[in-house]
């Protein structure tokens, strides 16, 4: 429920709506960017008025510095992977008509791994809490610590969309039933619902959708009191009360509700959430001004995670937004993820053509965390899976 998206890449231009060439033109460029020094007649004007070349070279040679020798690109989807002695780094490119660079986008550096049993190993030496859970349909091929509950933010709305599966597939709900949006389950961003306006009219589906793909807080909250709190803490394990992201944000700003929070039982902590959500919205600032609190969050395990996104499988809304997978590799796939100060979490169900289903979760607390570094290591256990499966 960050305030701030997720980082998902270096992202340093937006590609015009411009033709491109081959795509062996686009994969030489690729390595021109790390074997030779980079120029600025390699860019298009629009991308050096966004991006100057020397922030490009900047960037290409801390890549290279982390990951080693180059040893070149291969085609991965719709991109490239740069491949280094240490590991790769995902590029899509776009050039212009002239050949120019005119989008460039660099994913987080994925380590190379030998075996899964690697993965496990640089997930372990990570400070803080963390675990890891890799599953092939219900066989275990990696875990760390996975029936431990940790903090994961975002991720818990796929509790909600369990429930609303429920109440769609018993007719209690349709995907095209409208409700208009109230002020009363209006949250902080993320997502852009916390900018529309009261009466807004909006579906269940568009509810749905941009809860998971967009993470948006205030379609969460729609949600959960349009099914009702109770239908949603079925599948919300231990979390219970269930939160929405507006009484979470009200309770972290206020250090008397935080503390009330920690300090009572599930009885009370009802009555907080109750309080919570007749308050006042917080603004951002006095969100960040307040003390840290850690408890005033969801806490699942990356079990429990995975046993979600197999009930979220079944609608393709969970699919509009891939994460870190490449789709193209995948015959369905169904990504959410977390993160807030200290808190990461990044859960993904995949299936192959053949019916298998693999599910990757992983979560990491700790005080000062690198999400480069979690991407990079999530990264390289999903490419590992869709090179190696049969």
């Amino acid at each position: 429920m960050s305030l701030r998206p997720a980082f998902v890449g270096w992202l340093l231009a937006l590609a015009l709506a411009a033709p491109a060439l081959a795509q062996d033109a686009a994969a030489a460029r690729v390595e021109a960017l790390f074997t030779q020094t980079i120029e600025s007649r390699w860019f298009a004007p629009s991308f050096l008025k966004q991006v100057p070349a020397a922030q490009v070279a900047a960037i290409v040679h801390r890549l290279a510095g982390q990951l080693g020798a180059f040893e070149g690109v291969r085609p991965e989807g719709a991109g490239y992977a740069a491949v280094f002695e240490k590991g790769e780094v995902p590029v899509r490119i776009t050039l212009d008509a002239q050949g120019r660079i005119a989008g460039l986008f660099f994913g987080p550096p994925r380590p190379r791994f030998a075996s899964l049993a690697d993965a496990q190993k640089k997930m372990a030496a990570l400070p803080g809490k963390k675990s890891l859970l890799v599953l092939k349909n219900d066989e275990v091929l990696a875990a760390l610590d996975p029936d431990a509950r940790l903090a994961v933010g975002s991720a818990f709305k796929l509790s909600v969309l369990a429930a609303l599966l429920d109440q769609i597939e018993a007719g209690a709900l349709a995907w095209d039933e409208v409700v208009p949006l109230e002020n009363a389950y209006r949250s902080l961003p993320t997502g852009a619902l916390a900018d529309w306006p009261a009466g807004t009219p909006v579906t269940l589906a568009s509810l749905a959708g941009r809860m998971i793909a967009e993470s948006d807080n205030t379609a969460t909250d729609h949600l959960i009191h349009r099914l009702g709190r109770e239908r949603v803490e079925v599948y919300a394990y231990a979390n219970v009360p269930l939160l929405t992201t507006r009484a979470a944000f009200v309770i972290k700003a206020n250090p008397d509700l935080a503390r009330r929070w920690r300090e009572s039982s599930a009885s009370e902590r009802r009555k907080i959430v109750a309080d919570a959500e007749r308050r006042p919205l917080p603004t951002a600032r006095q969100l960040f001004a307040a003390p840290p609190a850690p408890e005033v969050e969801w806490f699942y395990s990356v079990r429990e995670l995975c046993e979600l996104t197999q009930r979220a499988a079944d609608t393709p809304l969970a699919g509009i937004n891939p994460g870190l997978a490449r789709r193209e590799a995948w015959r369905r796939v169904v990504y959410k993820g977390g993160s807030e100060p200290g808190v990461l979490n990044l859960t993904t169900l995949l299936e192959d053509d053949a019916g298998t289903r693999y599910c990757v979760a992983a979560t990491w607390n700790a005080e000062e965390l690198d999400e480069n570094a979690l991407f990079g290591l999530y990264g390289a256990v999903l490419e590992l899976l869709a090179r190696e499966r049969p």
